[in-house]
This record gives C-alpha cells, structure tokens and sequence, in this order.
C-alpha cells in the first residue's frame, strides 16, 4: 500500500514521519516550496501541485492533512482518481458541502474516512468495552467537561466545536451507540477569552439521544484554570451504577462499592492508519467513516442552529 500525503504543516509533517517509517509514502504535495526542507534528504517525490502528483505517481490512497478550506478540493480531485481517501477533521466547514462529499464517496463506492483518534484512545475504548459489560447498567445520561486554554494561530476561525468539541459529540455517539434526537447549545465569548471574528470559544449544549439518554456538555478554550484532558473528564449514569473518568483515571461505582480501572489491556488500541488500512484490506467501511461522521457533524451543525436561533433544534441524521 502506498500514499499520497498532501499537506505538509505542523499536523501534516506528524502523518509524514507515520508512513514514512511504516513504508507507506509514495510522494508529497505541498504548495509550498520551502516546507520541503522538513524532509531532509528524504528521496520522496515532493511536488507543489496535486494534479501533477496525481498523474505522476502510483498510489492507493491518499492522506489529506490540508487547511479544511481545501479539503473538499483535495477530496474531490483523489475520487476523480478513484483513491480511497483519509481525511483529517472535519470534512468541511460547509455542513452541507460535507453531505456532498460523501454522497459522492459512498455512491462511487470509494473508501472515505476521516482521521477522528479520540475514538482510538486506550482509555476510550476502556470505557466503551465497560459500557458494553453493563458495568453500570443501561446508560441513562452523560455529563462532559473540557477545560483548556487554547488559543493557536490557525488559518481560520476558531471555534470550539469545530476544533475541539466535534471530538466531544462524537465520543457522546460512540458511548451510547446512538444518534441525536434534539439539541440545545449556547455559543460564545467569555470576559476572559479573546476577541476574534466570527470566534466561538465556550460551548454548553444539552444533547438528546435516541432511546431516551442525554448528554450535557461544557466546554471552552480560554479556561485559566486547572487542564482536563484533551479527551475531557466524563460522569456516565446507568441504571446500577456509575461511571467518573477524570484526569484519565476511571471510576466505577456501584453503591458503596468503588472500583479503580488501571487495566487498559484487551482493548482494540489501534491508531486512524491501522484502522484504515485494516478496512481496505478486509473490504469493509472504516469505523470513522465519512458515512458516520457526518452524523457526528450533524450534532455539531444543529448545535450551531441552536445557539444561533436561540430555540432546541431537531437533529436531522443524515441518511447515505
């Protein structure tokens, strides 16, 4: 299996040295010239234009790691070339350019996935092998909070939950094993957060979810305070119990009973690529296909609606 990598900034150059050292890199495209020089004297193909690229070189997939103003650019020109594609977050800002994208993908029958590795954490796929033991019982409610500061110089609008909380819903979907039903959120700029345009920097949000399960979220990016993990700090409320995850520690409690989870071993703990590559190879739909993502950037697009209406928003799930 060989790649295309196309983008070579602080995150690109992260997914550079993974196919580099797993054997994967066929070529890079850049359109800049002088981020070459972060290769050294690797011998790989370097080009600034992605058609030529395309054209040129021999490749099975692509791996698009570009600003996400061009992602759907890059997106379109690999299925014209028929290249399964992994895409890193999101697929687009425009929710309804995203529902196009993958419609296309799903319609040429072209492997389409995005690159969304909270989903791959050892301690996430802890909780959710717990929740599928009942542990706790039935999941009744979620309770998320997320506490960073986190202002980076990017090339568009910051706003938490393109950045950050999209992560957040997504894990809510992947916990519950549900899609939402309706949503209430409040986006905005804090006395103490930072003035940009068109910026979003706290979030809070009250998700239903199918079966009657529901999930509060709050969350922002200009937090003075103590730091929770990049992942968040989590209360699952079941119908026997609980389970508290803060500071990447796990909890379960069953009355009285307290259980302190250290042991993360038989757990799937594979990275995006593996899990990529694993579904190519099998023929099957990747777990963070663009087909499922697109329900977790409908949570996200609703919450959106909410805050900006003012009123709880139906969440229409996108059917492909």
């Amino acid at each position: 299996m060989r790649a295309i990598l196309v983008g070579l900034g602080s995150a690109g150059f992260s997914w550079y040295k993974r196919l580099r050292d797993r054997g994967l890199l066929a070529a890079v495209v850049e359109v800049d010239p002088t981020m070459k020089a972060k290769m050294n004297d690797d011998p790989f193909p370097f080009y600034t234009s992605l058609e030529e690229a395309l054209q040129q070189e021999q490749a099975d997939f692509l791996v698009n790691v570009t600003s996400p103003m061009m992602h759907t650019t890059v997106n379109h020109a690999a299925f014209d070339h028929k290249l399964a594609v992994l895409c890193e977050k999101p697929i687009s800002f425009d929710y309804e350019e995203s529902i196009e994208v993958v419609a296309r993908a799903a319609k040429e029958k072209l492997p389409f996935m995005i690159a969304e590795n909270y989903r791959r954490m050892p301690i996430i796929r802890k909780m959710k092998q717990l929740l599928e033991e009942g542990v706790i019982g039935s999941l009744s409610s979620m309770d998320i909070q997320f506490y960073r500061y986190h202002q980076v110089e990017r090339k568009y609008t910051v706003r938490i939950l393109d950045d950050i909380g999209v992560h957040h819903f997504d894990l809510i979907r992947y916990f519950c094993g549900k899609e939402g039903k309706r949503v209430q959120a409040k986006l905005y700029n804090p006395i103490n957060g930072w003035e940009e345009d068109g910026a979003s920097i706290n979030a809070y949000a009250f998700l239903e979810m199918e079966g009657g399960i529901t999930a509060a979220y709050h969350a922002s990016i200009a937090s003075r305070g103590s730091e929770t993990p990049w992942s968040g700090n989590w209360r699952l409320e079941g119908t026997e119990g609980a389970m508290e995850v803060t500071d990447k520690q796990i909890r379960v409690i069953r009355g009285e009973d307290v259980q302190l989870i250290t042991d993360f071993s038989g757990v799937d703990e594979t990275d995006t690529l593996t899990e990529f590559l694993a579904s190519l190879q099998e023929g099957r739909e990747a777990e963070t296909s663009g087909r499922d993502y697109l329900k977790t950037q409908a949570l996200v697009h609703y919450a959106k609606l909410a805050s900006e209406t003012g009123q709880t928003q139906v969440i229409k799930v996108p059917t492909l």
